[in-house]
């Protein structure tokens, strides 16, 4: 499944890890064995860059999805944020679903009912799985 591109997308992930690894004693992030072990409705918070117009540089944001599915390097989830850096739009914003590996996992949070029914609810922005 194609990862998000800056260029493509307006927006991608950046890497936890490689962020913990540059600051580990401030840059903390949830151990793999924890990253690999959510089920649908739990929450991951990634971190996002997205392109803003007129900025020379993406703008950074740490939000949380809902995880919906697992692949084979990571998960397919549901952005359960609205971004503020950006005006509200129908191809990124609350509901958007995206693939995302183990590796862009900052923190982790237990999932509630809420949330696993939100999981398995038709998603309002889908991912484009055909490429």
């Amino acid at each position: 499944m194609r990862a998000p591109d800056l260029h493509q997308d307006g927006w991608r992930l950046d890497d936890g890890e490689q962020r913990h690894r540059e600051a580990p004693a401030t840059f903390h992030i949830p151990d793999l064995a924890l990253r690999k072990m959510l089920r649908v409705g739990d929450y991951a918070k990634l971190i996002f860059e997205i392109t803003v117009e007129g900025d020379e540089y993406p703008a950074v944001e740490r939000m949380w999805v809902i995880i919906r599915e697992r692949t084979p390097d990571g998960y397919v989830g549901m952005l359960d944020n609205e971004p503020n850096s950006i005006a509200e739009n129908d191809q990124f914003w609350l509901g958007t679903e995206l693939p995302f590996e183990y590796r862009h996992i900052i923190s982790v949070r237990p999932g509630s009912a809420e949330s696993v029914a939100a999981a398995k609810a038709p998603v309002p922005i889908p991912w484009d799985r055909s490429t």
